[in-house]
């Protein structure tokens, strides 16, 4: 029989074995909860998110300090996810500004900034500039501009898909700019953009095989009756 003042199990736990049951938590809440029990238990969370290749706030009720902490601790992430939904995440400028310190940045291979509307241009270079491995962005839903466009074909190289969903301040320039110098580029989402048609066939042809969604704008125009549709 146990004595009244012997530890609980769980807290003979190695930091390391405890570190590998917090990976396993989806709640943002129950992690910050774990946290505040004590000073071994924050320390296992902390190393916790060392280990996560995944972040995603999508769904979560998260401000720029938070979301920050959060995502400098992870060191070893691949993929953020900080897309706002009506009552979740709601970064700005400076939320980028500070995440776009972190060590993990320059090695994310996909970043989901949707719906966004609290960040601008300032912002989105920031954090694209030092994203060299980036193969994934989602800027959908946000007010960028072509500046941040000339952002990603800068410091991008290595870009595969990119969604511009609704971006209605971005411009034909813009888009050239992208697909002239990210040679890897496959996949656009241009809906709901103020593009005139003709655009897209300078896009095909720098890249012929560039798949251009939703497939309906290679339609609307008669003169892309010569380009494959994908």
């Amino acid at each position: 029989m146990k004595g009244v003042d012997q530890e609980p199990d769980i807290d003979r736990l190695p930091i390391d074995l405890l570190a590998q049951i917090f990976a396993l938590f989806t709640s943002f809440k129950d992690l910050a909860q774990a946290s505040s029990v004590c000073r071994k238990w924050r320390q296992a969370v902390k190393e916790s998110l060392a280990w996560r290749e995944r972040l995603s706030f999508s769904g979560w009720k998260m401000d720029d300090d938070s979301t920050t902490r959060l995502v400098l601790l992870a060191y070893t992430l691949k993929e953020l996810d900080i897309s706002r939904s009506r009552w979740s995440c709601q970064i700005t400028d400076y939320g980028l500004k500070q995440i776009s310190t972190a060590k993990c940045i320059s090695n994310l291979s996909s970043v989901s900034l949707w719906g966004s509307t609290a960040i601008t241009d300032k912002g989105v270079v920031q954090l694209i500039s030092r994203a060299a491995s980036l193969q994934h962005l989602n800027v959908g839903g946000t007010f960028i501009t072509d500046a941040s466009l000339f952002a990603v074909a800068d410091s991008c190289p290595h870009l595969k898909t990119i969604v511009l969903w609704g971006c209605r301040h971005v411009t034909e320039k813009g888009l050239l700019v992208l697909v002239n110098k990210c040679h890897k580029l496959e996949s656009i989402n241009v809906w709901g953009m103020r593009i005139p048609a003709s655009c897209f066939i300078g896009l095909l042809t720098i890249s012929p095989a560039l798949q251009i969604q939703p497939k309906r704008v290679l339609l609307d125009d008669e003169r892309f009756s010569m380009w494959p549709v994908y």
